[in-house]
């Protein structure tokens, strides 16, 4: 692959004679590759580069900005019946200070909460017992996930540039539709924070190709119902049998691309460059303007495909860093960030090294993309030997069964256990508060965070409790674990999109657990748009096109939600859920949902990683008053287990 650079000085946009430098530049260096697939990719770009070249003009207003079409966009419009993106309507700012935030309007805003989108690598196994998708043919796939799940990044291209500015600078040279219009936007008006702005980045993403690698689970339908109502003609990635494949019917999404994901990491990938290439041959899409996912297997693919085609996005280097929790570490110690004591264990004569290191109270994780499965408290070298015989019993019997990480269980499945990393990490306990920050990343620097504390999770296993938003924290305790989340995103390397970093107070101060290189799970798009009025799926896409994200957030929060995952108490099978669903009709309670139903087997918080039997979120006027209501309601609530 031969990239096209232009060096640029901060804030300006590459002028016509650049563009016009570039075709010669291209000619140059298609003298250097006589192969297809450079010659095809280069002249494309050089196609590409000729039809930007015209009317590059900057705008004198905003205007005239609003006025600015797309060229070559193609003929495809979303259905009209498409969601409409929702209305606007003591905490820490969750914008940076020098940012002159404008007050959002949030009355008649229509909010939609979506609690089935609980993403994480082991989503299925532990709170969907039936460990299959709706809809989906219960394929023993894939080869790509099981590297994906166990071995990121498994058999995919390794970066082109390991070095990131050097990356950085390649990206921003391949002209596309999107960047053509953006070359005709004077800088500050993007770069403001008013409702103004806001329209006119909503106005650029108008008509743009966007592809989605990997639809992910059937509640993630949200993501394509918003892009349509942007007018974005997305493009969905996926294995023939994905459900998504039914959204181009309902004119939600423009084209769905089947690739077999039973095929490697690479050949998925390579399939992918393939179909995405042919984009706007047929008139109904244009180029690719940006590719991103909402999806965590899928992060590591998103961000190589971007590297492919020369876009905006997340760099492979710094997505492979955050998915291994002992490079993380390394990334942390290397900027002089807090890192808690941690030792890498490969076999089991290390372990008594690694325990007088760390010291006791530790936690037992894998550095795979397992998830939860295999991450426990221990408390003396005694537990720690039979803890590290205990989990890599259990990964090495990991199967891949319908998209899900699961136990063996005789059901059938891919066999994890040749792929799968058994190395662990032990990592000194942390005490404190936990909470989640979600951060939005653009042109190297935040523009939006917002904290949410997490309630005790219950131990040894941290099966996760409740949330709240916005946090009961001091604004001292605030700031300095928005400081950590932040600089933790910036010691990984990323500079532009959405981030979901788990951190907690501890006795030692603010200590980082993960960094996840997408927007959270669950509820976690909806409590920032009913909190703070910022659609963390929107800003993602903004990013994913290279457009400057400014989130418009208001001086107050607009209500103040409480969250919780219903844990199963104790081991058995489900009688009944009527009691759960039961909560919708009291006052305050905004979603009660189930995740089980009668006859599923559970796993009480007793005997294992607890099944999570549904979710209740609750709306009130304070934090203390939404977490009072959620834990009473909690309290309360009785759900039929039998033997």
């Amino acid at each position: 692959v031969i990239t096209v650079s232009f060096p640029l000085a901060r804030g300006t946009h590459p002028p016509v004679q650049r563009v016009h430098n570039s075709l010669e530049m291209g000619a140059r260096a298609s003298t250097l590759c006589s192969g297809p697939c450079c010659s095809s990719m280069l002249a494309a770009m050089q196609n590409r580069t000729r039809r930007l070249a015209v009317d590059q003009a900057q705008v004198g207003s905003m205007e005239e900005a609003l006025r600015i079409d797309r060229e070559h966009e193609g003929s495809w419009t979303p259905s009209p019946t498409a969601e409409s993106v929702a209305g606007a309507g003591i905490w820490t700012s969750p914008v940076p200070r020098w940012t002159s935030s404008a007050s959002r309007d949030d009355e008649g805003a229509a909010f939609e909460l979506v609690m089935a989108d609980l993403d994480s690598d082991d989503l299925q196994s532990r709170y969907l017992p039936e460990a299959r998708l709706e809809g989906q043919a219960a394929a023993k796939r894939s080869k790509y996930e099981v590297e994906q799940l166990v071995a990121s990044p498994g058999s995919l291209p390794k970066p082109v540039f390991p070095d990131a500015r050097r990356e950085a600078s390649a990206r921003s040279g391949r002209p596309t539709a999107t960047s053509a219009m953006l070359a005709r936007v004077p800088r500050e008006f993007l770069e403001s924070c008013t409702p103004e702005a806001q329209a006119l980045r909503r106005r650029l993403l108008r008509g743009a190709t966007v592809v989605f690698a990997s639809a992910g689970y059937p509640g993630k339908r949200f993501v394509f119902e918003l892009a349509a109502a942007l007018g974005i003609k997305s493009v969905i990635i996926d294995h023939p049998d994905s459900w998504s494949r039914g959204l181009v019917e309902e004119g939600i999404i423009a084209k769905f691309l089947p690739v077999d994901m039973s095929q490697t990491s690479d050949e998925v990938f390579q399939q992918s460059c393939s179909l995405i290439q042919q984009l706007g041959s047929d008139g109904l899409t244009g180029s690719v303007d940006g590719v991103t996912t909402f999806v965590e297997l899928a992060v590591p693919l998103a961000a190589r495909l971007c590297e492919r085609f020369g876009l905006p996005g997340m760099t492979p280097a710094s997505v492979d860093t955050a998915r291994d929790k002992h490079r993380t570490r390394a990334a942390m110690a290397k900027a002089k960030l807090p890192t808690p004591r941690n030792l890498l264990i490969r076999s089991e004569t290390e372990l008594l090294a690694a325990g007088k290191f760390v010291g006791f109270p530790a936690v037992l994780k894998p550095i795979s993309g397992a998830a939860s499965l295999g991450v426990k408290k221990v408390e003396s070298m005694d537990e720690l030997r039979t803890c590290y015989r205990e989990v890599v019993r259990d990964l090495a019997a990991l199967v891949v069964s319908s998209g899900a990480l699961t136990r063996d269980d005789g059901s059938g499945g891919i066999t994890a256990s040749r792929m799968i990393d058994l190395s662990v990490l032990l990592e000194q306990y942390l005490d404190g508060e936990e909470v989640d920050v979600d951060i939005v990343f653009s042109d190297g620097d935040w523009r939006y965070a917002a904290v949410t504390d997490n309630g005790p999770t219950f131990e040894p296993y941290f099966n996760e409790t409740w949330g709240l938003m916005p946090s009961l924290l001091t604004k001292d305790k605030q700031s300095s674990l928005k400081e950590l989340a932040i600089a933790s995103v910036k010691a990984l390397g990323f500079t532009s999109g959405v981030f979901h970093v788990e951190c907690k107070y501890s006795s030692t101060g603010p200590q980082l657990i993960e960094v996840n290189a997408r927007m959270g799970g669950g509820p976690v798009r909806d409590v920032n748009r009913l909190v703070w009025g910022v659609d963390l799926v929107e800003e993602a896409i903004i990013c994913a096109l290279g457009i400057p994200s400014r989130p418009v957030v208001p001086e107050k929060p607009i209500t103040c939600i409480a969250y919780y995952f219903i844990n199963a108490q104790r081991s058995g099978r489900v009688v009944s859920t009527a009691s759960i669903e039961a909560l919708r009709q009291e006052p305050g309670v905004l979603a009660a949902e189930s995740f089980v139903k009668p006859g599923d087997v559970l796993v009480g918080r007793r005997d294992g990683l607890a099944t999570w039997l549904g979710s209740l979120v609750v709306s009130a006027d304070c934090s203390d008053n939404a977490l009072a209501h959620l834990l009473r309601l909690e309290g309360e609530l009785v759900v039929e287990i039998s033997d």
